[in-house]
């Protein structure tokens, strides 16, 4: 018994010691040949790029950054100015990295920029940091392997809004302050991404404590076009509506404004789809080329916005008005 006791215990070693240590052959310690066919390009990094220096409160001559993804190629690419949202109030151009190098991969040099805000300071001298920065890209558009003819804005939130206005002002200079003045601030084409077009109705849609805060002077955007009441004399969106409709992307509306992809979630509890539902309404009566999406589920932001789905119509909407083509197996 203890013999065959002791030969079962030995052929059970010699097993366990067989699927531990298998077998190998010279040819498994060989690299292997791995193919891989190259359908993205290779994306850089160029970021704390100083595009303006503006004067902000307390200080005489801040200096305003973008950082750029850069694709690499050989024929200089289109560019997209992509300007954050943070309630008119920040500015952050660290936000929307998925979208961003997606875009990027894509073919597309996308400058992230950051811009004056309030309380600090007030519209329209944002609007001017976005055109400012359209016209540093065409300046330097062989540095950054741009072509100065194709250039997008695109923006979300507060930046989609200051993106609707850059694009409804092509070919009014009332807003070109500061350097590079050569060069032209129009845009190929807009993406608006959840943002506002009409200030007095920033609360429309919601319930009666939103619709107060927002009379209110220390609501962003009371702030955003008459500044805070300490520094200057304030008051509510509303107690100057003529100052107001300046301040509106629709009031500057006409038949030459570029196309324009607007996309709004139904769950936004910030902005009101009724926001980008009059902006593509006003843009249409005025016979420019919209296209509205309204994405089912989406709230302000989050991670509906990241989806292929919706990447995809991003990049089919920019290949179609700016490279002049059209990939219909990527339609959704």
């Amino acid at each position: 018994m203890k013999i065959k006791k002791a030969l079962f215990l030995s052929l059970l070693m010699v097993g366990i010691l067989a699927v531990a240590t298998p077998l190998t052959s010279a040819a498994d310690n060989k690299a292997k040949m791995l193919e891989v066919s190259i359908k993205e390009p290779s994306v850089n990094l160029v970021s704390d790029v100083v595009y303006s220096q503006q004067p902000i409160y307390g200080y005489s001559n801040v200096p305003l950054e973008m950082d750029i993804l850069q694709p690499e190629g050989k024929k200089p690419l289109p560019a997209v100015v992509f300007v954050p949202g943070g309630g008119f109030m920040s500015a952050n151009n660290d936000k929307s990295v998925q979208q961003r190098m997606s875009i990027s991969e894509a073919g597309y040099v996308v400058a992230s920029i950051e811009y004056r805000v309030t309380p600090q300071s007030t519209f329209p001298s944002p609007l001017e940091d976005v055109k400012a920065a359209i016209r540093y890209l065409r300046a330097n558009a062989e540095k950054f392997n741009i072509d100065p003819e194709n250039i997008v804005v695109m923006g979300s939130s507060a930046g989609g809004y200051l993106a609707a206005f850059a694009g409804t002002t092509n070919g009014l200079a009332e807003f070109d302050k500061g350097e590079n003045l050569d060069q032209s601030s129009d845009v190929k084409a807009v993406i608006d991404l959840y943002g506002l077009s009409d200030l007095t109705r920033v609360g429309y849609g919601f319930s009666e404590e939103v619709q107060a805060l927002h009379k209110s002077s220390s609501a962003p955007e009371g702030m955003w076009v008459n500044g805070p009441s300490v520094m200057s004399p304030g008051g509510s969106i509303f107690d100057n509506l003529e100052k107001a409709a300046k301040a509106n992307p629709i009031t500057y509306i006409t038949k030459d404004a570029p196309p324009f992809l607007i996309m709004h979630g139904d769950k936004d509890a910030l902005v009101s789809p009724n926001q980008t539902e009059i902006l593509h309404e006003n843009l249409i009566n005025k016979g420019v080329d919209s296209t509205y999406y309204v994405v089912k589920g989406a709230g302000h932001g989050g991670t509906h916005w990241v989806q292929p789905k919706v990447t995809k119509i991003l990049i089919n909407f920019l290949d179609k008005h700016v490279k002049g083509k059209e990939n219909k197996n990527n339609k959704r």
